[in-house]
């Protein structure tokens, strides 16, 4: 219920703002509006008012303001003089290009209001774990290594790193320059562009780094699980298994998936006092395996946290100008993700759709007002920049051909307009279609 909500919040807010745009600039241009629809298809709700339709319709992927334009049917000629398409190509291009700009608008306000109101927590660029079999082991990452630049360009912080080896993984070799716990200076190359791990890695997000470290103490146990009726609790350090002593978090997560259904003798300390007690982890098929699972998670180890995490209140002049570079940067890196994707130097898997959208809407909303803020920032910048692209039917496309239209002093022909609308419409499909069939493999795969 809750990755509902969060889902249609965010439509509503982001689509609304964004044709709201169109029709404040296209009544400002002296245009006539006839309907605002949020959503495609046969409107379920309709209200009149100040001479405008508004609507809700069912199909949750975006809306459109509807004006008088000649091109698509008879015009009243009292309404001629407001016809979208008898208005000045300037005009044309300012109405257009409202939409686009006011998500990046929004963007910058939304990521003010975060950052002015519930501070800034950035995490360094430093590596807690990495978890074993994994792209990033098999590169020679270390845990504590601390990365400062990805194929030559300096991190600023975890999410930067994360971004720029992500964003390369498909473009070749990707050279991470890491400083060692010993304070020695090291690169870690990963090279698996065109392969099933880049693939993997493009769906997943995750190619085995965590910022975070855990210790042996237990930090959540699940109601009725395994662990629960075995006695096992919060604060619990665990200490071996059937005799053997458990060192770190991965080799005690790795025994418990190795022994699916088969008895084991637990050894924890609590309240400083040596304990007993066993278990038979329940057997769960997953990717194909059985696997054990007992229903436990780790503690964090809180000391490397206070390292790692950074947190601090700007004023609100600081806020303004950190969330105008915060957008700047995710226009920056949306433009060059297009741009890989256009030339193949990146998968078509980073593509994501309303699925994979509405289930992060949920997840950001269950962590707080903050993280679910700086969401909708991020979207509303990713439809922003895409709008803006010059694809014939997104606003970039009319853009564009509005200014060969102001610099021929005439339009293009229809023909032609048309056969891109067709190209354009093509291309759209297909984007779904991809962007569809990933958020199914990423959620349900």
């Amino acid at each position: 219920m809750l990755t509902i909500i969060a889902f249609i919040v965010a439509i509503l807010l982001l689509v609304s703002l964004h044709e709201l745009g169109h029709l404040i600039v296209a009544r400002l241009c002296g245009v006539k509006v006839l309907r605002f629809s949020i959503g495609f298809g046969k409107p379920f709700f309709r209200y009149q008012r100040a001479g405008i339709e508004w609507c809700l319709a069912p199909i949750p992927l975006g809306g459109y303001v509807k004006m008088v334009d000649t091109r698509e049917g008879d015009v009243n000629p009292d309404d001629l003089p407001y016809a979208f398409d008898r208005q000045h190509p300037l005009k044309r291009i300012a109405i257009v290009v409202a939409g686009p700009l006011t998500n990046l608008i929004l963007a910058a306000i939304l990521y003010t209001a975060s950052f002015g109101i519930g501070g800034v927590t950035q995490l360094k660029p430093w590596i807690g774990m990495v978890e074993q079999g994994s792209v990033a082991e098999r590169a020679g990452f270390k845990p504590e290594d601390r990365i400062t630049s990805v194929n030559g360009e300096t991190v600023t912080d975890w999410a930067d790193a994360q971004t720029k080896i992500m964003l390369n993984l498909d473009s070749g070799t990707v050279q991470v320059a890491v400083t060692t716990p010993t304070g020695q200076q090291a690169i870690r190359s990963l090279n698996i562009a065109g392969t099933t791990a880049a693939k993997e890695a493009a769906q997943s997000g995750y190619i085995g780094l965590v910022p975070s470290k855990v210790t042996n103490r237990i930090g959540a146990v699940l109601p009725d699980s395994v662990a629960a009726k075995a006695g096992l609790q919060v604060g619990d350090t665990l200490l071996s298994i059937n005799g053997v002593k458990v060192t770190s978090w991965q080799q005690w997560v790795e025994i418990i998936r190795a022994n699916a259904g088969a008895k084991l003798d637990i050894s924890f300390a609590r309240n400083n006092q040596i304990q007993t007690t066993s278990l038979r982890p329940d057997s769960v098929q997953q990717n194909g395996e059985i696997i054990g699972q007992i229903g436990i998670g780790a503690m964090r180890d809180e000391v490397w946290e206070k390292q790692i995490r950074q947190h601090y209140q700007p004023n609100l002049t600081q806020a303004i100008r950190l969330a105008f570079q915060r957008t700047w940067d995710y226009i920056s890196m949306t433009l060059s993700l297009f741009g890989k994707l256009l030339t193949g130097q990146a998968s078509l898997h980073y593509l994501s759709g309303p699925l994979t959208i509405a289930d992060v809407a949920g997840k950001t909303a269950a962590l707080g007002w903050q993280s679910y803020t700086e969401f909708l920032a991020l979207v509303s910048i990713s439809l922003g920049v895409l709008n803006l692209l010059p694809i014939p039917m997104l606003d970039g496309g009319h853009f564009m051909y509005y200014a060969v239209e102001w610099i021929r002093g005439k339009p293009l022909s229809l023909r032609v307009q048309e056969i891109g609308l067709r190209i354009g419409m093509g291309a759209m499909l297909m984007l779904m279609l991809v962007a569809f069939f990933n958020d199914i493999t990423r959620l349900f795969g």
